[in-house]
């Protein structure tokens, strides 16, 4: 019945506007499949002497080695000006400080469950881990503090962060940030082959046992065909910004630019706006058509607010709700007269904006929460990145002897029952030593 009512809900919302693509493709390109599939079976087969051939042909670039020097690290840093490099540390502070605090939030448990059974669970980092920092069309310098800096916090022995070149050459802010955040190897390369490399191991880049960190299409289905080989933080997709307002809590010009500031990611980002004001909504959307007269990513903002914007208008809060959480977006700022309501109600986001403070661009560069998050209604089921992706909570368990027979006449009738004689005699044996067999007999 509740399915019934929430699909009626999305049903009644009125679109002031609706998107002439799918943003739910889940459908995999298969020549990018096949193109990815290729390139990891190269690798695998002549690592390094495949890299080289991949960084030449995608990035120009054929370096002595991939991974960078101290020298060629502390060049990059020496090209930058000081307030950048005071800005990256800034950023990176806010990351660590509520980094530390979320681990800070995790604790190993032991109890005693019964007279001499006890049970608990320790919380392991995660050995090696990789972290890919992307640098296509912008350099994403914040992802170096997200992957490398919560790797870090979470207590990972080695991190190795791999970025593509920039016009030929790494680009400084990225190596920059990647260093300061702790890197313990820097590698220069990029795309499908850095993700293999990391994955399988080639003579130079060692294989790690998990790789996180965002990327395009070709990044994303390397991941997803290398995972169980490596464990990954998400599966990510295109950047995704859904805007909850009304005319008491925002205004058409603040909730254009937080719009289009998210739908510059990418020609096909999904932009949304879901409002309980018709006249908010059309006033929103000619601000959108104003702004992108100025915007200098409108080639890009405004492509995808053609192909994947929305405005939708219902009648309550608790129709706003409901196709929020339909829409399970990755980003959801809340420009409300009530903001608290939604904090409280919604169930399926990545990162929650609360009030016309605070904004999505705040949380993808330096305020200190995570901005690698779930995509493509992925937070149904999962969060984003945080230092617990990093960590193994792994469970142990210990027994006296008398606790081992009092359990084992359990397990024995147990395994019994499901006909598995090898773990019935692993009780059994214990029964005989500790106890008195005629009790299960």
């Amino acid at each position: 019945m509740a399915i019934f009512q929430f699909d009626w809900w999305l049903f009644m919302a009125k679109a002031v506007k609706a998107s002439t693509s799918n943003a739910f493709d889940y459908t995999i390109d298969k020549n990018v499949q096949q193109t990815v599939e290729d390139i990891i079976h190269h690798i695998a087969k002549d690592k390094d002497k495949a890299l080289l051939h991949y960084s030449k042909t995608f990035d120009q670039y054929t370096p002595e080695q991939f991974q960078l020097s101290q020298d060629e690290i502390d060049n990059c840093i020496s090209r930058l000006n000081q307030e950048t490099i005071d800005d990256i540390l800034w950023a990176q502070k806010q990351v660590k400080n509520f980094a530390t605090a979320q681990l800070n939030s995790l604790a190993d448990i032991e109890i005693e469950t019964l007279p001499g059974v006890f049970l608990g669970h320790k919380n392991i980092p995660i050995e090696k881990v990789g972290c890919y920092v992307p640098g296509g069309r912008y350099p994403m310098v914040a992802s170096a503090h997200m992957s490398v800096l919560t790797a870090k916090t979470a207590g990972v022995k080695e991190v190795i962060a791999c970025a593509p070149p920039h016009q030929g050459k790494p680009n400084d802010a990225i190596v920059a940030a990647m260093h300061f955040a702790g890197a313990d190897k820097i590698f220069c390369i990029g795309g499908v082959q850095a993700i293999g490399a990391m994955a399988m191991g080639t003579e130079s880049i060692p294989a790690v046992d998990m790789i996180v960190g965002p990327g395009n299409a070709y990044v994303a289905e390397a991941k997803r065909q290398l995972y169980g080989r490596v464990g990954i933080d998400l599966f990510a997709g295109p950047t995704e910004t859904l805007i909850i307002a009304d005319s008491l809590g925002c205004d058409p010009e603040l909730a254009a630019a937080d719009l289009l500031g998210q739908a510059e990611h990418g020609i096909n980002s999904p932009a949304v706006l879901i409002t309980n004001c018709e006249e908010f909504a059309k006033d929103t959307q000619r601000e959108i058509d104003r702004q992108l007269t100025l915007l200098k990513t409108a080639d890009v903002a405004g492509q995808a607010w053609q192909d994947f914007g929305e405005i939708h208008v219902c009648d309550s809060k608790e129709e706003m709700v409901a196709l929020a959480d339909r829409l399970a977006f990755e980003h959801v700022q809340v420009m409300t007269e009530d903001p608290e309501y939604f904090h409280q109600h919604m169930q399926n986001y990545g990162a929650m904006f609360i009030g016309q403070e605070t904004n999505v661009a705040y949380g993808d560069k330096c305020i200190g929460t995570n901005h690698t998050l779930p995509t493509k209604k992925a937070a149904r089921y999962t969060g984003g990145l945080w230092v617990g992706k990093f960590i193994k909570t792994c469970t142990y368990q210990r027994i006296s002897e008398e606790a081992s027979a009092t359990v084992g006449e359990y397990c024995s009738r147990l395994c019994d029952l499901e006909g598995f004689a090898g773990h019935k005699e692993q009780a059994d044996i214990r029964i005989r030593r500790y106890g008195k067999l005629s009790k299960i007999a």
